[in-house]
């Protein structure tokens, strides 16, 4: 399937590592022009050369600074999509985090997201096109005891996104949030296999995955080149119809749709 993509630029935060080199990878292979974006110097370059392409591009995201680091570094590129990638879960809790930790909460998965939206988004108004793709999680509206402050800030993201939908109504503007569930990744993969083998489920992957999934319908968890391959999608003009969704990618596991 062509997604129509050839002629159009995104920018992937948080593409240096992770999902969003896979979501930078799977919209290269589109045809689209991508600025990798890294915090660090050198992290989008590393990326680049890893990638086979891209435009490297630096700034921290998660200040006011970085930000108008990164915007002045894009000024050349006319961005048409925009992937809110970028965003962290650092360990906390309701009696261990202070309020500086969910105020950085907020800074980078919220903020970080909406300083770029507010720039682009004149742009992409005035030439009546664009995809703006907010990365969320199922934990958004279903969340965990633990990390309160993280998932307090996606849930601001997902809301932030159905107020940007409204926004823009009447636009050839899109703007969609997807929710992953649990993502292998290599962090994951280590995490349960250490847990396989203390609770004798295998040495394995294959061993240990259906364990890790029992709860999930499709009896895996979600891979990120799914992850990549949704997004890529609605940053198509085939996903036209599609806008103001919370689009849950997470096996079944979460069966109430709301």
């Amino acid at each position: 399937m062509d997604l129509q993509l050839s002629n159009r630029t995104a920018l992937v935060t948080g593409s240096h590592r992770g999902t969003g080199a896979i979501i930078a990878q799977t919209l290269l292979a589109e045809g689209a022009t991508v600025l990798v974006h890294g915090l660090e110097p050198g992290q989008a370059e590393a990326a680049v050369n890893e990638l086979g392409g891209g435009v490297a591009m630096t700034g921290d995201i998660t200040t006011e600074a970085g930000t108008e680091e990164l915007i002045a570094a894009i000024a050349d590129y006319p961005v048409d999509i925009l992937v809110n990638n970028y965003g962290t879960a650092e360990p906390g809790s309701w009696l261990k985090s202070s309020s500086d930790d969910w105020i950085t909460a907020y800074q980078k998965n919220v903020l970080s997201a909406q300083r770029l939206i507010r720039h682009f988004l004149p742009a992409m108004s005035a030439r009546d096109w664009g995809r703006i793709i907010n990365l969320g999680t199922v934990g958004s509206s279903r969340p965990n005891s633990r990390m309160p402050g993280y998932y307090a800030a996606k849930g601001a993201l997902a809301n932030l996104t159905v107020g940007l939908a409204k926004e823009v109504a009447g636009s050839g503007i899109r703007v969609n949030i997807v929710s992953p569930g649990l993502i292998l990744t290599p962090e994951v993969e280590q995490a349960y296999l250490a847990k396989g083998r203390r609770e004798g489920w295998g040495d394995t992957w294959q061993e240990v995955e259906p364990h890790v999934a029992k709860d999930i319908p499709i009896r895996r968890i979600a891979r990120r080149e799914e992850i990549a391959s949704l997004v890529a999608y609605l940053c198509s003009p085939l996903a036209d119809a599609i806008h103001g969704q919370n689009i849950r990618i997470d096996g079944g596991a979460v069966d109430i749709v709301t």
